[in-house]
């Protein structure tokens, strides 16, 4: 009944129950060709479900079949495997057995090689023996046991370091000039202390297993040719004791240009301003010694009166012989001459005391630069290497420096200068005071 009604909602749903059927008859045959055309579509998908049963029941078989040689193929290799292992444990215990102390002797060996390695590393020697390194790597990274042969080189290796340690080589070998070019030149090693090449020390490059000519050479330079030259008896040279540490720390220090460099632009202008004052403060000196002396000649001679000294053109404002009248407006006239000679001798004090006080005050700015640099360095880059900050630093300190160094002679210069202009004005002061005095005398002599 159930499947009836459902056969017959089916039925309604379907565009041909829209249809308004003629009677009940063709109602009925409308109902069951609908039936009939279900149920044959419900045959057919149980029909392909039944195929594609039957080929999934197929493939399964199909997989199980090849699924059986596979696992008797796993489960042999396991077998193999695990026999293998066993015999590797065996093998390596019997290893163990025989070997006994030379087990022991293999890890002294290893160690000595790695440490022999780590001092031959910066030797001088490699560049006359550059295969060493090579075989000390080897020997240390060896897993097996060595033997004989390998540790008789190895003898031969530390014994032929101790030969040539005490001997003169020369040999050809590839030396970097200043210009950064390579080139074979003869050079001549004293045992592992200071290489020699065309009259200069010559530095070890370790990465690159290449000499290069030093930058900066030490004392003793010009002992070179003498100990090179063909000779019959001894002859001097100087030699690094450090075997290359102590030439190769001198590379590393600053040169006076290295520092001026160090302190950037502001550095440059700190310069140039403390030579302008020097400069300017030993004119104004050689000046001022010059005037000197011609006031004190004047002075002797106040007869004979040159218009070539301060003092002899303030004398000339009163004339050889003034009036007794004219006396009262004499002091003012002195005064007034004075007046007119004061600027130049003080003319250029101010200007070498403002540049002694501007360079600290450029040394602070490029203290502050300087240190901007390297917190920008800081930020970009990390506290991982410091010599990214080196250079802001050495900014920041150098320029400090030069500051002091400019500022502590311009004051110097300046209060010497300054007290030679007013010891000139004290003479040309004590000079008219004196006039003065003397025509005073003179009129009050006349008077009586």
């Amino acid at each position: 009944m159930k499947r009836l009604l459902i056969t017959l909602a089916v039925a309604l749903s379907s565009p041909l129950a829209l249809a308004q059927p003629a009677s009940l008859d063709q109602l009925l045959q409308d109902i069951r060709e609908i039936r009939s055309s279900e149920q044959a579509a419900m045959r057919e998908r149980e029909a392909q479900f039944l195929r594609e049963r039957d080929n999934q029941q197929t493939l399964l078989t199909q997989a199980e079949r090849e699924l059986a040689p596979i696992k008797a193929e796993a489960d042999r290799l396991k077998t193999e495997f695990d026999q293998l292992e066993a015999e590797l444990a065996a093998t390596e215990t019997q290893m163990r057995e025989r070997s006994g102390n030379l087990g022991e002797l293999f890890g002294v060996v290893r160690q000595m090689a790695g440490d022999t390695r780590s001092q031959w590393q910066d030797s001088l020697l490699n560049m006359q023996f550059p295969e060493r390194l090579a075989q000390l790597d080897q020997l240390a990274g060896a897993a097996q046991i060595p033997t004989v042969e390998t540790l008789e080189q190895f003898w031969f290796m530390l014994q032929e370091d101790m030969t040539a340690s005490g001997k003169i080589s020369r040999f050809p070998a590839p030396v970097i000039g200043r210009d950064g070019q390579q080139q074979d030149v003869p050079v001549v090693l004293v045992g592992p202390f200071v290489a020699l090449a065309e009259g200069e020390y010559l530095t070890y490059q370790a990465e690159a297993g290449t000499l290069q000519v030093a930058d900066k050479q030490p004392d003793g330079r010009g002992l070179i040719n003498d100990f090179l030259a063909p000779r019959t008896e001894l002859a001097d040279l100087m030699v690094d004791p450090t075997r290359g540490t102590v030439i190769g720390q001198m590379q590393l220090t600053p040169s006076f240009m290295d520092r001026v460099r160090q302190g950037g632009l502001v550095g440059y202008v700190i310069i140039a301003l403390g030579v302008l004052g020097v400069v300017l403060a030993l004119i104004k000196l050689v000046w001022l010694l010059g005037i000197s002396n011609k006031v004190e000649r004047q002075a002797n001679s106040l007869d004979q009166l040159r218009d070539d000294n301060p003092l002899g053109r303030i004398l000339g404002v009163i004339g050889s012989k003034p009036r007794l009248e004219e006396l009262d407006t004499l002091e003012l006239k002195l005064d007034e001459a004075i007046l007119r000679e004061t600027p130049a001798l003080d003319r250029g004090n101010g200007l070498i005391k403002l540049l002694a006080a501007v360079a600290p005050l450029l040394g602070l700015l490029g203290t502050v630069t300087g240190m901007i640099a390297t917190f920008q360095a800081i930020t970009l880059f990390g506290t991982g290497d410091p010599k990214l900050m080196a250079g802001g630093i050495s900014q920041a300190l150098v320029t400090t420096v030069q500051g002091l160094v400019v500022a502590i002679p311009l004051l110097f210069l300046h209060g010497m200068l300054a007290s030679r202009s007013k010891a000139v004005i004290q003479v040309l002061e004590q000079q008219s005071a004196g006039l003065i005095a003397l025509h005073l005398d003179s009129g009050e002599r006349r008077g009586e």
